[in-house]
């Protein structure tokens, strides 16, 4: 769980920290962001996926389908944050995510989520639509652009929740948990190059930019799910999926603070709600699981 709260920390700071690279692009900074991100997850993991080769190549599609949800991601939501706002973007990918990865666990593994899952989810997502019709922003973006901004941050909570559904799926079927992210954000970073290499010029027009690229590729990208993949050995994916449900709060609190958007009473009450999500995922039961789906996945993962 702290490996979770981790990553969703650090994750929450990507919003404000693009803000100082105004001249890039959203497509260049998720570029930047995932792409050399996923590749230093596959550099570190290479042992590992030297040992798993075999248990990789028969695991394919799914690998190929989590590179696919990890290329959309990082489009889908630095786009959303660009169009409809630092806060508003955040918090429509994030809170949408638990949802998402609670139907796939539910309809394709068959696991019961629990009560204490549903209330968790019910409580973030109410939160959350508290931030959004509370921040308020200096050059409040149109209609148009928030409403494209909003769908945008719908489709990064769909990839999201594939692409962690997918990591959990390899460890629960035996790959370790290095060669279960190094394989799928190896891959994704990969099919993410091209993109950067089109867009990426502004990343070196400045200093400034250019700290910006390295700081969300090493730190959020790299280091955040490096914590991310080991909490996802430790917990469902379902779970982990509701717990960055405070990467919405830190990037309001940091997008209020030092970006200058504003947020009423009704903001800050939707902000503490997620201190609740948190304290009823911390100390709520599993339920049991059929079919050795265990809760655990990290008994059967090997690196």
């Amino acid at each position: 769980m702290t490996a979770v709260l981790i990553a969703a920390f650090l994750w929450g700071t990507t919003g404000t920290a693009a803000t100082f690279a105004p001249d890039v692009g959203p497509l260049a900074v998720g570029a930047a962001a995932l792409g050399i991100g996923g590749l230093l997850q596959a550099l570190v993991a290479v042992p590992a996926l030297r040992r798993s080769r075999l248990h990789l190549q028969a695991h394919w599609k799914l690998v190929a389908t989590g590179a696919a949800a990890v290329f959309v991601y990082p489009l889908a939501f630095y786009s959303s944050m660009h169009l409809a706002g630092v806060a508003i973007g955040t918090v429509i990918s994030l809170a949408s995510a638990p949802l998402a990865s609670g139907i796939l666990e539910r309809v394709v593994d068959r696991r019961r989520l629990g009560n204490w899952w549903y209330l968790a989810a019910l409580l973030g997502v109410t939160g959350s639509i508290l931030l959004i019709v509370s921040t308020q922003r200096d050059d409040v973006a149109g209609g148009d652009a928030t409403a494209l901004g909003i769908g945008l941050g719908l489709v990064a909570a769909a990839a999201y929740a594939l692409y962690s559904w997918v990591v959990q799926r390899l460890m629960l079927d035996g790959v370790g948990r290095a060669a279960a992210m190094g394989s799928v954000f190896g891959l994704g970073g990969a099919s993410l190059v091209p993109v950067l290499l089109i867009t990426g010029a502004p990343l070196l027009a400045t200093p400034e930019a250019f700290a910006v690229g390295t700081y969300m590729a090493l730190v959020p990208m790299f280091l955040g799910y490096v914590a991310f993949g080991f909490g996802l050995s430790k917990i469902p994916a379902s779970s982990a999926t509701t717990l960055t449900l405070i990467e919405p709060a830190v990037a309001t609190v940091l997008a209020v603070v030092i970006v200058g958007e504003r947020l009423t009473v009704t903001g800050w009450v939707g902000l503490s709600i997620f201190g609740f999500v948190l304290l009823i995922l911390a100390f709520s039961p599993q339920p049991r699981q059929r079919n050795n789906m265990s809760a655990r996945p990290a008994l059967v993962n090997r690196d």
